[in-house]
């Protein structure tokens, strides 16, 4: 159980996501509606069912916010942004775009704590799904196209996943732990449910943690588009491709992005004047053991991961009043996840709102977790639920509230943050609601 006297906080938000780097650039996209995804023309229709994502958009070290403090390394100029506060030994060029996603994110977060560079105590847990793997993909058809002439020496240490805590770690001069989980879809909820049990046992002052995922790349899109689990009716209408619960759902669209926040005690954060979006207040992670891509039907251990999450709060069913949703697109997988809410909740389920972020920003992989708890803690903080857009027909399996196509203003006490994956892993997190809301925009 949760323990009053060791209340984990979140007192800092970074993100860079399809609608641009920053988290008040996330929020008023997501409050509004917007869908993020777009066709991706330099596909060929031939070979690639699925031509839809939601990418990063261009963007570069100098979207970061200056991190003030800290001891910078010897020739470098302290307070002239993170890249060149830390020497060379931050390179961005030989950045993976998910690192370079995750640097900018994570220097938004630490700044937005009001934390310097080379805070004592802290340390970084990342989560990801394919790491570099844009460099890798890059890198491979060098070798097999060019005989390996054109391969630089960068290739193994800037696309493994562990490289990406690492350049984080570089970026804010942060020499406490450094890991990176990889559990699939659930490796940021994994990431911050271990980020904050750690400092609420006090091995860490203060934790930056969160996911990214940078694979919008033409390997990735089409083995799933071989696995036949990506939306291909909507090629033409790209803004309408990602539909979770609709009944028309076909699939899910795939997502980049980096979602960074910093987790500490309450009084370590109350005692800087520090802001407080959210608590962290219980984790629960199972395993199907079902089936390397399916759930199982029955969805056993996806109810038992939301449960013990819920128990491990100290909060009661009723206290929960918000649900952000796993929900992919995928026709199977949505209904399954409603059924499972359906059973932990009882007759209060189709009553309890819901949304899912994917709807605007596609499936992240790996982030998609770490999206899901930015994305409920500023509505926590903010008093507005975003809505799942493209809601036209509702499906029937799914019959629950989805805030359909618009925002919603309420103030519920906490929310239960879903994370499915492959491999039968199921992830959840409950976050409380701060004492008192932030202003908000939406």
């Amino acid at each position: 159980m949760a323990t009053r006297s060791a209340r984990v906080v979140i007192s800092g938000i970074g993100a860079v996501s399809p609608f641009g780097v920053g988290r008040e650039r996330f929020w008023s996209a997501l409050v509004a509606g917007e869908s993020a995804t777009r066709l991706l023309d330099d596909l060929d229709p031939a070979i690639y069912p699925c031509r839809v994502a939601a990418p990063l958009p261009a963007f570069s070290m100098e979207d970061a916010p200056a991190v003030p403090g800290g001891h910078a390394p010897p020739g470098a100029v302290a307070g002239e942004g993170p890249a060149r506060a830390v020497g060379d030994r931050a390179d961005p060029k030989r950045y993976a775009r998910v690192s370079l996603a995750a640097v900018v994110a994570g220097c938004e977060a630490w700044a937005d704590a009001g934390l310097s560079r080379a805070e004592p105590g802290g340390g970084v847990v990342i989560g990801t799904g394919a790491g570099g793997i844009d460099i890798g993909e890059q890198q491979y058809r060098e070798y097999f196209q060019g005989s390996g002439r054109r391969v630089t020496p960068y290739a193994i240490p800037v696309s493994i996943c562990g490289m990406v805590s690492s350049e984080v770690s570089i970026a804010l001069g942060l020499q406490g732990i450094s890991h990176v989980l990889s559990t699939g879809c659930t490796s940021s909820t994994d990431a911050i449910g271990y980020a904050a049990a750690m400092v609420r046992a006090g091995e860490f002052d203060v934790l930056l943690s969160g996911g990214a995922d940078a694979c919008v790349t033409p390997g990735m899109m089409f083995g799933f588009s071989r696995m036949r689990v990506m939306a291909t009716r909507f090629n033409d209408r790209p803004a309408a491709a990602s539909r979770p619960f609709d009944r028309d759902r076909d699939g899910f669209v795939l997502g980049e992005g980096a979602w960074m926040v910093v987790l500490e005690r309450e009084d370590r954060a109350r005692g800087r004047g520090a802001p407080i979006y959210a608590f962290v207040e219980g984790y629960g992670s199972t395993c199907d053991a079902y089936h390397r891509v399916q759930m199982d039907p029955a969805g056993e251990q996806i109810v038992r991961a939301m449960r013990l999450a819920i128990e491990r709060s100290g909060r009661a069913l009723e206290e929960i009043g918000y649900v952000n949703y796993h929900g992919t697109s995928t026709p199977l997988n949505d209904a399954i996840e409603v059924r499972c809410v359906r059973r932990l909740f009882g007759t209060r389920a189709a009553g309890l709102p819901g949304s899912s972020v994917k709807s605007m920003i596609g499936h992240p992989q790996g982030a998609s977790g770490a999206a899901g708890v930015v994305t409920a803690a500023l509505a926590l903080s903010r008093g507005v639920l975003p809505p799942t857009i493209n809601q036209e027909h509702l499906d029937p399996e799914c019959d629950v509230d989805v805030i359909p196509n618009v925002s919603r203003r309420a103030s519920p006490a906490a929310a239960l943050c879903n994370c499915l994956g492959f491999g039968s892993k199921n992830s959840a997190l409950v976050l409380g609601a701060p004492a008192s809301p932030r202003p908000s925009d939406g």
